[in-house]
């Protein structure tokens, strides 16, 4: 797809390469459309949808799918999905206890995955693992397919070296302050990288792969070990200034009323120390039950043990007003919720949440709709992988303004 530099008849430019983008959302909202259909949905002109379509098929990003009777008369009208085979991604995410890499392709479906769970350790080592995966996983695609590999996403925790009281880590990683980790691995692997923390990667999974097909503004909120969240506002993601809008997890909370819970130092905690899985498994542990990692975890919510009911019980007594404030600021109608683990803990995590928004709901405000996420324990990954192909495809406000291809994103804050 062409890209647009400065100079005359740039605006031309970003313009066809916005429609062609936004036609690609349709497609994929859609599944499979018809040139009418695309072109009343983006009210341009047949032509102009013809050129884009065939400019499209030429580069492999859509393929015909049938055909489909438009009314009594006249031939059958060709229909068009998004080719899976279009486009590939890489994305890395890395963890304070774990290192993930994943491949997809422009369907989102997962090609290739290698993982290592163990303390983050110096970026240098953690380079050496990542590009040996990364390089394995490229070596799996044929010559053509590499032409269209788009790029690799990073997403990981902001200020990895911060909150390890909270998390309950005795570990310094702030040599992972100092350095660009997304810098190093571009070249070591001469690809570009996208990068963005976690909450906003899987923030943007869901926007181009999951609940993103039908909804175009939501608040997402993933509960992992630590808490990860981001906004979706007219189809875009929020970044803010330093690419951290949205994290909910640093937003101040009372201290929690269960024992297991460690003293905060000042009046105020965070709600990722209680709205987290890291929490549930303290206090498990707390209590004497043995929690060695998410199959654990999962036995005591099926068994449905009291102290996981304790925990849920703080968790959606903390995430309530956390959310609602975020509503009040951002004004979402939507809120999607996932989670490392399930067995039926999403479920009582949205009905609590329903619950207790409705109950604290101020006048005039409607409560939001509360969605589940679409990719569990792949979406900080699959978030991840997701980025080169949203900053390539996606019909963002930037491609208007000449960005079509950020580089700002490859050395934007994690």
């Amino acid at each position: 797809m062409a890209t647009a530099g400065p100079g005359r008849g740039t605006n031309s430019v970003n313009l066809r390469l916005y429609n062609e983008r936004s036609l690609l959302q349709r497609l994929r909202r859609a599944g499979e459309a018809s040139k009418a259909d695309l072109a009343r949905w983006a009210q341009l002109t047949n032509t102009a949808v013809g050129s884009i379509v065939q400019s499209l098929e030429e580069s492999r990003l859509i393929e015909p799918a049938g055909r489909r009777q438009e009314g009594q008369r006249g031939q059958p009208a060709g229909l068009y999905r998004i080719n899976p085979e279009g486009a590939y991604g890489i994305g890395v995410r890395l963890d304070r206890t774990s290192i993930e890499t994943v491949m997809i392709d422009l369907g989102g479906r997962i090609l290739a995955r290698a993982a290592h769970d163990l303390l983050l350790p110096h970026p240098d080592k953690a380079l050496a693992l990542v590009r040996e995966d990364v390089l394995r996983m490229i070596d799996t695609l044929g010559r053509a397919q590499r032409g269209r590999l788009m790029g690799i996403g990073l997403a990981q925790p902001y200020n990895l070296g911060a909150w390890l009281r909270e998390l309950d880590l005795e570990a310094d990683f702030r040599i992972w302050d100092e350095v660009d980790f997304g810098e190093m691995l571009a070249q070591a692997v001469d690809l570009p990288v996208f990068k963005e923390n976690d909450g906003n990667a899987a923030a943007i999974a869901e926007l181009f792969f999951g609940v993103g097909r039908e909804e175009n503004d939501f608040l997402y909120i993933f509960i992992g070990a630590a808490l990860g969240a981001g906004a979706v506002t007219g189809g875009e993601s929020l970044r803010g200034a330093s690419g951290n809008a949205a994290d909910l997890g640093l937003m101040p909370v009372p201290p929690s009323r269960l024992a297991s819970a460690p003293v905060p130092a000042r009046r105020w905690d965070i709600l990722l120390s209680r709205a987290s899985l890291n929490a549930l498994t303290r206090h498990l542990r707390h209590q004497g039950i043995a929690v060695h990692g998410h199959t654990d975890l999962e036995a005591c919510v099926q068994a449905n043990r009291p102290e996981v009911r304790e925990w849920l019980e703080d968790c959606i007594d903390a995430l309530v007003p956390s959310i609602r404030a975020s509503l009040a600021v951002l004004d979402l109608p939507v809120v999607v919720l996932d989670c490392d683990i399930d067995s039926g803990l999403i479920d009582q995590l949205m009905q609590g949440l329903d619950q207790g928004l409705r109950a604290i709901a101020p006048e005039a405000r409607q409560t939001p709709r509360i969605l589940r996420g679409s990719f569990r324990a792949d979406a900080g990954a699959i978030g991840a992988a997701s980025l080169p192909m949203f900053f390539n495809f996606s019909p963002r406000a930037d491609v208007l303004r000449g960005h079509s291809h950020p580089r700002h994103q490859e050395t934007a804050n994690a």
